[in-house]
C-alpha cells in the first residue's frame, strides 16, 4: 500500500517550519512547538508526495498544552485542513509495536522530515534505546547505524513509522542538540492520545497481525479509490456479517466511510476471535472488487510496485563464487546497489545486506517487490527461505513479496512479447491457473499454443522443473512465454509412471487443487502479495500445502530496459 501521500511539510508565512502527517481527511497532527509563531492565517500544509498538489490553509484546533520550554510535556498540536484531502490518512501501530519483535531487539524505525537543503524530504533510520518512557513522555530514539542522518530541525512533528509495515508508532518532538549525537526524542502514539483523545479510536489493538491490518488497509484505500466505498447501510451490513459472536455491536449512527468500518475492526475487536474478525471483514471488502449479479466488474487498482532486482550469475570463476548485482527500481529509474563477484558461504549475507540498502531509493511506503532474476539451472533455489536479516531468521518470503525471474528472458525480444501479454492481463479479473499433471502432461508443442492463447495466464506445474520428466514443459512454458509460472519445490516426485499418476493423494495435485481455488480470484497483478501470504500461513502450519511454492513473476514494465538504458544492462560473466 502506497501510504507515503500522508507524510505533510508544515509551512508559516511560506517558510518550512517542521514536519506532520494526516491522521483523518482533515486532521494533520505536529508538535505545538513547530506552530507556536504562526499567525492565525499563516499556517499550510503541503503533502510532498503528491507532486503539484497546492499548499492546503490550515489552523489550529487542538493542543497538548506545551509550555514553551524544551522539557515542558504536551507538545503536540491538532491541525485542522480547510478542507479534506483526497489521501489515504497514515496507518497506526498498536501500541508498544516500535519494541514487539523480539524483547532483546528493537525494530527498525523510519523517520520522514524535512531539514534544511530537504524541503521535498528525507529519511532517518533510528530504533528505541529502551521502552523505558522519560518522565512518561518521552521514549528515546537512537541512530539505527552511525553515519546516518541526524535528527535535525524539520524533522519536528514528523512520524515515527516501523520500516517494514509503514505504521506509526509515535511523533519525533526532539534532537539530541549536541553535533555529532546522532539521538532524540518521540511521543509515542499512546501519550498523544493522552492529550488528544480522538487518537484512540485511531491505534488498532495488538490481537491483529501487521500483515493482516496492512491487507485490509490496502483492500480499503482501493476500494475507496475506485468509488466502491457504498452507502452507510452497505458498511453496517459489511461488518455484521463478518462479527463475532462476543465482537461489539456497529455504532447506532453506523459508519460514516469504509475507512471508519475498517478502524472500528482493528480498534474495537479484540479478544482470542479478533483474527477470524478481521479475515471475514477484509474477505468482505474484496468481495465488493467483484461483478454484483453477474456482470462483469472493472478491474481494480494494481499495486504501485517498486521493486528490488537481486540479479544471480554463475561467476565464471568457479562453482564457488557467484556474480551478484542488486538494483533498486523507483520512478521509472534503476538505482545500482551493489555489484560483485561472491564466495557461495557468504552470499546470503551479501544480499541481505545489498537489500537493505536498497529501501534507501525507495519511496516510503511504496509496494516493495524482491525480485530474484536467476539462470534456469538455478530457477529452483528456494531464495524465499533466506533469512530475511543476518539477526532475524524469517524467510525473506515472509516479509515481502518475492518472486523469481528468468535471465533468459531478459532478451528485448522476449520482454516486447510479455509487455503486450501484461497490458492484456491488467484487465483480467483472476489468475487462471493452466495445469500441468504430474500423470499426464500435454505434449509440449500442445502447451506452447495453449499458451499463447488470449486466454491463458498462469502455468501450474505439480511436479518441480527439477523432474526429468517435467522439464521439457517447464522450459516451453518459460520460452512461450508465460507471464505466471507457479510450482512446489517438492510436488509430487513419483513422476507419470508413479502409482499415484495425479490421482486421489497425490501431491502435486493437492497442490493445483489448492492454488486454483487459493488465485482464481486473484488478479494477475495481486499474486506477488497472495503468494506472500500462502507462505506466511505456510511457515506457521506444519504440512501445509504451499509451503515450498516457487512463483515466477514476470512484469518487464516494473524495470528499466537494459538495451536502452546502459546503467541496466544485465551483468556478464568476467570470463566472457
Amino acid at each position: 500500500m502506497n501510504s507515503a501521500e500522508w507524510h505533510a511539510r508544515i509551512e508559516s508565512a511560506g517558510q518550512v517550519a517542521g514536519a506532520g502527517f494526516l491522521v483523518t481527511p482533515r486532521r494533520v497532527l505536529t508538535c505545538a512547538h513547530v506552530v507556536r509563531q504562526a499567525g492565525p492565517d499563516a499556517l499550510t500544509v503541503t503533502f510532498t508526495e503528491l507532486p503539484g498538489a497546492p499548499a492546503v490553509p490550515a489552523r489550529v484546533v487542538a493542543d497538548g498544552g506545551w509550555g514553551g520550554g524544551t522539557t515542558d510535556l504536551g507538545d503536540l498540536a491538532v491541525l485542522e485542513l480547510a478542507h479534506e484531502v483526497p489521501i489515504a490518512p497514515a496507518a497506526l501501530a498498536p501500541v508498544g509495536a516500535a519494541h514487539d519483535r523480539r524483547p532483546d531487539r528493537p525494530r527498525k524505525l523510519v523517520v520522514y522530515g524535512f531539514p534544511v537543503g530537504f524541503d521535498e524530504g528525507t529519511l532517518a533510520e533510528y530504533r528505541i534505546t529502551a521502552t523505558q518512557l522519560l518522565n512518561r513522555e518521552w521514549i528515546q530514539l537512537e541512530a539505527w547505524q552511525p553515519g546516518g542522518q541526524p535528527l535535525a530541525p524539520g524533522f519536528s512533528g514528523a512520524a515515527v513509522t516501523l520500516a517494514d509495515t509503514g505504521e506509526v508508532v509515535g511523533m519525533v518532538t526532539a534532537a539530541a542538540g549536541d553535533r555529532g549525537v546522532h539521538n532524540g526524542r518521540m511521543m509515542p502514539t499512546e501519550v498523544m492520545a493522552r492529550y488528544w483523545p480522538d487518537l484512540e479510536g485511531l491505534v488498532p489493538t495488538s490481537d491483529h497481525r501487521g500483515a493482516d491490518r496492512a491487507r485490509l488497509r490496502e483492500l480499503v484505500e482501493r476500494a475507496v479509490r475506485a468509488g466502491l466505498d457504498g452507502d452507510p447501510g452497505r458498511r453496517v451490513r459489511l461488518y455484521e456479517s463478518a462479527r463475532g459472536p462476543l465482537d461489539p455491536d456497529a455504532p447506532e449512527e453506523g459508519f460514516d466511510s469504509l475507512w471508519s468500518a475498517a478502524l472500528f475492526v482493528l480498534c474495537e475487536v479484540d479478544g482470542a476471535d479478533a483474527a477470524a474478525t478481521v479475515a471475514r471483514f477484509t474477505a468482505h471488502v474484496e468481495s465488493l472488487f467483484r461483478a454484483p449479479a453477474g456482470t462483469p466488474a472493472g478491474p481494480a487498482a494494481a499495486p504501485d510496485w517498486s521493486p528490488i532486482l537481486v540479479d544471480l550469475q554463475h561467476s565464471g570463476a568457479g562453482d564457488g563464487h557467484v556474480r551478484v548485482e542488486v538494483s533498486a527500481y523507483s520512478g521509472g529509474r534503476r538505482h545500482p546497489v551493489g555489484s560483485g563477484t561472491v564466495p557461495q558461504a557468504g552470499l546470503r549475507a551479501f544480499v541481505q545486506d545489498r537489500i537493505e540498502a536498497a529501501f534507501r531509493y525507495l519511496t516510503p511506503g511504496c509496494d516493495e517487490l524482491l525480485a530474484f532474476a536467476l539462470p534456469r539451472d538455478w530457477i529452483d533455489l528456494p531464495v524465499d527461505r533466506w533469512a530475511s536479516t543476518p539477526d532475524d531468521d524469517t524467510p525473506l518470503g515472509c516479509v515481502y513479496p518475492l518472486v523469481v525471474t528468468d535471465q533468459a528472458r531478459r532478451r528485448a525480444g522476449v520482454r516486447h512479447q510479455l509487455t503486450r501479454v501484461w497490458n492484456r492481463l491488467d484487465a483480467a479479473p483472476g489468475a487462471r491457473v493452466h495445469r500441468v499433471e504430474c500423470g499426464s502432461p500435454e505434449e509440449p508443442r500442445r502447451l506452447r499454443v495453449r499458451l499463447r492463447q488470449d486466454d491463458a495466464c498462469l502455468a501450474g506445474f505439480a511436479t518441480a522443473p527439477t523432474a526429468s520428466h517435467t522439464r521439457p514443459h517447464f522450459d516451453t512454458s518459460l520460452n512461450a512465454p508465460a507471464p505466471m509460472v507457479v510450482w512446489s519445490r517438492e510436488g509430487c516426485a513419483g513422476g507419470p509412471d508413479a502409482s499415484c499418476a495425479g490421482g486421489d493423494g497425490c501431491a502435486g495435485k493437492t497442490f493445483l487443487d489448492e492454488l486454483d481455488t487459493c488465485v482464481s480470484a486473484v488478479s494477475p497483478a495481486e499474486l506477488p502479495r497472495r503468494v506472500l501470504a500462502l507462505r506466511e500461513e505456510a511457515d506457521a502450519e506444519d504440512g501445509h500445502w504451499a509451503h515450498d511454492i516457487q512463483l515466477l513473476w514476470d512484469d518487464p514494465r516494473l524495470f528499466a530496459d537494459p538495451h536502452g538504458d546502459a546503467a541496466a544492462r544485465p551483468l556478464h560473466s568476467p570470463v566472457t
